[in-house]
């Protein structure tokens, strides 16, 4: 099965170089490799002290950032390496000042992963959430390299749980520990003789808590909101957009809405002010008008959803209608607001747990929706308590990243 798996990643490597001629996004996954061992070269040294994180995208980028900033703090003369799979995490944050040197993870052949550790070798390696590249690995736990899953997820459905995944399960004694997200994840994978497994919890929830100790003003999204009910619509995709838009276009309550969207092509921010009556602004087009005067805000930018947040009512989180579900709750739970979704978010615990504790409302149409909105809106005893719930869900589930830490220093792993 080794075998299949190295000519499925040659196999790969060379299809993708194909697609990339026509496909921007697979060009940019391609082309980002090129350079990936040089850079290596020119700002890690041989006599460098290194600790690699790596990272899907740009979630589990997020997910894995409180751990990364208190690692760097406490070992400061060690350089951070931080490698993406994805082109949406790589471009996203290839300028960040946590890390010392960011790159593409190579393909996973058995000689990038021998030159990659060569060239970074690492000291501490951690894994984010579930990335499990099995050269990688093997070569990690031959050199005897400590190394961490966080945050980490186990499915029933996984390979490794397959009873033909015999070559994963091997590659998972390659982790010095797991760190998982729940109770399910510990069981499972203790299914399968792993001892070294430690509930610790999601460390998106740290992330989340510090976003409260920032100035999250936007003086625009002040001036728009004009101290009225204000309803923040994120990451919205056009199956959210369809019913949303009609139920702003019928809303008689005099209510601002900032619609922030998963895709801000300008084709598809056209489409979207165009299915809108109510007067609209884009943030585009924001300089020199009285955003008092408009109804709807379209924030066609990226990066400040999460301020955005701060200044809602009720949020509305986007994707639910599609596959795999719905985007990241924990944003606007942090700040204390009822949340609404769409019905597909089987897939995210923060999910599954906040619409059973009442604080998130899930609905599968416009009507439901409608029903939603206007019993939140005017029920500001009920908006209050659902708000309180979200608020409190985040405080009670923080603390993974000191416990990870805690285990780490205690075992002695890292000298």
């Amino acid at each position: 099965m080794h075998f299949l798996y190295n000519l499925a990643i040659q196999f790969a490597s060379f299809f993708l170089k194909i697609i990339a001629l026509f496909n921007p996004k697979i060009k940019l996954f391609v082309d980002g490799r090129k350079d990936v061992f040089t850079i290596l070269e020119q700002k890690i040294a041989a006599n460098d002290k290194t600790i690699w994180f790596h990272a899907a995208s740009l979630g589990e980028y997020e997910q894995g950032l409180p751990v990364i900033e208190k690692i760097k703090k406490k070992y400061p003369a060690h350089k951070i390496i931080v490698s993406f799979f994805s082109p949406s995490g790589y471009e996203v944050r290839k300028n960040n000042t946590v890390a010392d040197v960011t790159i593409y993870l190579p393909l996973d052949t058995p000689k990038n992963a021998k030159r990659f550790l060569k060239l970074a070798h690492p000291e501490m390696v951690f894994f984010i959430k579930y990335e499990f590249w099995i050269n990688y690995l093997n070569q990690l736990q031959k050199q005897n390299i400590p190394t961490y899953l966080i945050s980490g997820i186990f499915r029933k459905k996984q390979l490794f749980f397959k009873w033909y995944g015999g070559f994963y399960r091997k590659a998972l004694k390659s982790f010095t520990y797991f760190f998982v997200q729940n109770e399910n994840s510990r069981k499972l994978i203790s299914q399968l003789g792993e001892t070294n497994v430690i509930v610790s919890g999601d460390t998106r929830f740290d992330r989340v808590v510090t976003i409260l100790e920032k100035d999250n003003t936007l003086d625009f999204v002040s001036q728009f909101k004009n101290n009225k009910t204000t309803i923040v619509i994120g990451s919205s995709w056009p199956k959210d957009e369809t019913i949303l838009a009609e139920y702003i276009n019928s809303c008689k309550d005099d209510i601002k809405f900032i619609i922030a969207p998963h895709n801000i092509k300008p084709d598809q921010i056209k489409q979207l002010q165009a299915s809108i009556l109510k007067k609209t602004v884009l943030f585009s087009e924001k300089e020199n008008k009285d955003l008092s005067q408009f109804d709807v805000f379209i924030i066609d930018t990226i990066g400040i959803l999460t301020k955005i947040y701060s200044y809602a009512d009720i949020a509305y989180v986007g994707g639910g209608f599609g596959n795999p579900g719905v985007h990241n709750l924990l944003e606007p739970a942090t700040f204390g607001i009822p949340i609404v979704i769409g019905p597909n978010y089987s897939h995210f615990e923060e999910a599954i747990s906040l619409v059973k504790i009442e604080g998130c409302i899930s609905i599968t149409n416009f009507k439901e929706l409608e029903t939603a909105f206007s019993t939140l809106v005017q029920n500001p005893i009920l908006k209050s308590k659902k708000g309180e719930i979200c608020y409190n869900f985040i405080q009670q589930n923080k603390g993974a990243t000191n416990r990870i830490l805690e285990k780490i220093t205690y075992n002695k792993d890292y000298k």
